[in-house]
């Protein structure tokens, strides 16, 4: 399941909140595998310092992401009928994911690179949808990495399973998920991705707890989602959306994740990109 796509571009191109943001740019080899180094060593301290919580506080954050099932305020009635929908008509929506005209699959490249996958990572395609990032992300990871394109739609658990068979794509895991629960096993994931799809959660908490414990310590989230703010976002999101970034990142954080930086990519206008890592 993904999000429509957006109507025409907003005005608003900066980061937002009070946060740094981290800005994509190309840059020489050298220092991209410099970055990348630094960034692997960032994630590994990251990990051994939240098995070391766990090892103190476990009891604790355990009490702290206790999942609530109650539905979000100004969440749309029928957000998600149409993907429910056993008649979908799936090619309708490979037209609309997969245009050009679409930025978050525009600056698929882009995005993928910001995540710094490494081979033999585990990802999370959560609400994978068509699977276009799901299929790149294969390739990221390599023949000894997986990605488990999660999915609430039974057309496209369907579609996303013919995908795979069509392309020889032997490390994608399809996984269907439910209105509640990612449905993954526990500690199995290093990196959980959520791209136009975090809106449409019902039960936002119980989901996110099903991710915290997808998640290894250590590991990281990332949300992709459309600015929400009045008088500037399109007036079709403003409504569909149900709040802006202070309110979702809010909600991850109390689900035990920490808020590490801001990916800012030109061109993506209509979006931010937030990483969490998981305590």
């Amino acid at each position: 399941m993904e999000a429509e796509a957006a109507p025409p571009r907003s005005t608003h191109g900066s980061c937002g909140g009070t946060r740094p943001c981290a800005r994509v740019e190309r840059e020489p080899a050298w220092k991209s595998l410099r970055m990348n180094d630094e960034r692997r060593r960032v994630r590994a301290t990251n990990r051994r310092a939240a098995l070391a919580l766990l090892l103190i506080a476990g009891p604790c954050l355990s009490a702290c992401v206790t999942p609530s099932s109650t539905r979000p305020e100004n969440l749309p009635a029928h957000i998600n009928d149409v993907f429910l929908d056993e008649e979908m008509n799936v090619d309708g929506f490979v037209e609309r994911f997969e245009g050009e005209s679409r930025a978050v699959y525009a600056h698929r490249v882009a995005i993928v690179e910001a995540l710094d996958l490494s081979p033999g990572d585990v990802v999370a395609d959560i609400g994978a949808g068509t699977g276009f990032f799901s299929f790149l992300f294969a390739k990221a990871v390599g023949a000894k990495g997986r990605v488990q394109a999660v999915e609430i739609s039974p057309r496209f658990l369907d579609y996303l399973r013919a995908q795979s068979d069509a392309r020889s794509v032997q490390n994608v895991d399809v996984v269907a998920g439910t209105t509640n629960s990612v449905e993954l096993p526990a500690g199995g994931t290093d990196l959980a991705f959520i791209c136009d799809v975090y809106h449409h959660f019902e039960a936002p908490m119980e989901s996110l707890a099903s991710l915290y414990d997808a998640i290894e310590p250590g590991g990281e989230l990332v949300l992709i989602e459309f600015h929400r703010i009045e008088g500037v976002t399109n007036e079709f999101i403003f409504e569909h959306v149900r709040a802006g970034r202070e309110v979702f990142q809010a909600e991850i954080e109390a689900a035990g994740f920490r808020f590490e930086d801001e990916i800012e990519l030109e061109g993506l206008d209509d979006n931010y990109i937030l990483r969490f890592t998981r305590r």
